[in-house]
């Protein structure tokens, strides 16, 4: 089971080249920093710009630098079903521990069509598969209903759960009859999440500031309520300052911030403007970690 804060990581680029450098400075501060997992090729790590190349190889030093430390949950989704087994194929033989698998964007298929996506993925896999739910973004939301379905496939085992909707893991869990991995996709509400049943989160904010965040989960576990609750008070500016424009952009400009890499997206996502970068900037010294 998949568990406390596990950043979605940002990929860092050079000269609109995957910067692997930074890449690795990235990966080993966030594990040194008490990370319990990465997710590399996510959307935070601005997927949709990758080559299939760069998406490879980024999967493959994830889990070269991290060296079975920690779990990694590689990203594989596509709206493209052959082009989301052919990802899900290669982290499983790279030694992925598991793979996180969007619900396909632009296409919108029925429930029908995502119930039929997820089960050739994982009837052509053997790795564990995370379904990732962000309607936000992908304009499709996957019914409870097709979800558990789902879950009777012997290796779907697990959500990870964007739609900042707190009463939907609680229905989900009082019908659902199989184990099953409740991971929030939203910083904001993710100690409030883990109140409702979940796990962990699969977090943009543990890019920057990960050792809280680690500290949150912990503290969650150890039944330390009151703590918990301090270090999310604590998070709630910075949380909010990474979106107040599209994200990775603000949490790439935080990394740059704490010299981890350089700010710098690819199109479409442009540089963030003055007013955010002083937010995020200000969040970043109130926490003490400028």
């Amino acid at each position: 089971m998949f568990k406390g804060s596990i950043p979605a990581v940002i990929t860092p680029f050079s000269e609109n080249k995957v910067d692997y450098d930074s890449l690795t400075k990235v990966l080993t501060h966030l594990i040194d920093n008490g990370s319990h997992g990465l997710v590399p090729c996510g959307t935070t790590g601005e997927s949709p710009t990758l080559s299939h190349d760069e998406h490879k190889k980024i999967i493959e030093e994830t889990i070269r630098v991290t060296d079975k430390r920690i779990p990694v949950i590689a990203g594989t989704g596509s709206n493209n079903t052959l082009e989301a087994i052919e990802y899900t194929d290669h982290a499983e033989n790279s030694g992925a521990d598991a793979a996180l698998i969007v619900t396909p964007y632009y296409n919108k298929p029925t429930q029908s069509g995502l119930y039929e996506h997820f089960r050739v993925i994982a009837e052509k896999t053997n790795i564990p598969i995370i379904i990732y739910n962000i309607p936000g973004r992908s304009i499709v939301d996957m019914s409870i209903e097709t979800m558990i379905e789902l879950s009777k496939i012997k290796n779907i085992i697990g959500v990870k759960d964007a739609t900042n909707d707190l009463f939907r893991p609680l229905i989900t869990r009082k019908k659902m009859q199989n184990e099953f991995c409740y991971l929030s996709g939203e910083d904001g509400t993710a100690l409030a999440y883990l109140a409702q049943g979940g796990h962990g989160c699969i977090s943009v904010t543990a890019n920057v500031a990960p050792k809280l965040c680690s500290e949150m989960h912990i503290a969650w576990q150890e039944s330390n309520i009151l703590k918990a609750q301090e270090i999310n008070l604590k998070l709630s500016s910075l949380h909010n300052s990474l979106f107040i424009e599209s994200s990775p952009g603000p949490v790439k400009y935080a990394a740059s911030l704490l010299g981890l890499c350089n700010e710098n997206t690819r199109l479409p996502l442009s540089q963030i403007n003055d007013d955010t970068k002083k937010a995020v900037k200000n969040c970043l010294q109130e926490l003490e970690l400028l």
